[in-house]
């Protein structure tokens, strides 16, 4: 049982998985925000725009809901597609918003290639290595 948990205490306490569980709490906090904007910044604009309405109330209902004066015997069922909508548009926004992030990441890890890149030599110092390496090989024949 000791071997079991210095394995697992091993294993969480690698840092891909560290990374990984932080990367996990931010972007589930990232998720909250970015549907904050879409329900209560851009939907309600769209709504107004189309008219006062109100995506998440859009459905259609295939069955009204049964009542027995103000109890409901039997919800209504219907076919929420204005729900289905508003996650459309969370989603949209939020992989452009990750598209943008790896899009920033890969130009500054480009900048760090051809920083960390030597940098040629001059001409002249290629022209002599190369008069060096034909002098090199005509030598070492005989």
């Amino acid at each position: 049982m000791g071997q079991f948990v210095q394995e697992f205490k091993k294993f969480a306490m690698r840092g891909n998985v560290i990374d990984m569980a932080v990367g996990i709490i931010i972007g589930g906090a990232f998720g909250k925000i970015v549907s904050s904007v879409v329900n209560d910044l851009v939907m309600p604009g769209i709504g107004l725009i189309i008219g006062g309405v109100n995506f998440k109330e859009l459905k259609i209902v295939l069955k009204e809901a049964v009542m027995d004066g103000e109890t409901v015997v039997s919800p209504a069922v219907s076919i929420n597609y204005g729900n289905f909508l508003q996650t459309t548009f969370d989603f949209l926004i939020i992989a452009f918003a990750v598209f943008m992030l790896v899009k920033a990441v890969n130009k500054l890890s480009k900048k760090k290639e051809v920083e960390a890149k030597p940098a040629a030599p001059p001409a002249d110092v290629q022209l002599l290595t190369e008069i060096r390496d034909l002098l090199k090989e005509k030598y070492s024949k005989k």
